[in-house]
């Protein structure tokens, strides 16, 4: 009858992988233009999602976040999200090596 329920999936915009959206970061466009990173993925505004801080590279080099965020976001300082993404990358967040299935062994 009822198909089962699958977990929602969204695409980063760094690598076009597509992939549970409990697996990657939310990174939105605040109110003030301001870009920044939703690791609840609860606050408001534009969101586009990234797997890694590796795929935060790509997404710059592409210009992914201007058509992400439609031309709302200001300007982007690389070194200021990409240390905001690695902070809590060890924390229960988007990027922790554990929800995402990455094993002991991978990660040495």
């Amino acid at each position: 009858m009822n198909a089962p329920r699958t977990a929602p999936e969204r695409t980063c915009v760094g690598c076009g992988a597509k992939k549970p959206k409990s697996a990657l970061v939310r990174v939105v466009v605040g109110p003030d233009g301001q870009v920044m990173v939703d690791r609840k993925g609860v606050l408001p505004g534009r969101g586009a999602y990234l797997c890694s801080s590796a795929c935060l590279k790509g997404a710059l080099k592409r210009k992914a976040f201007a058509r992400a965020f439609r031309g709302k976001a200001a300007p982007i300082e690389p070194a200021r999200l990409e240390s905001a993404l690695r902070v809590g990358s060890d924390e229960d967040s988007g990027l922790d090596a554990a929800r995402r299935g990455v094993t002991q062994r991978e990660k040495a």
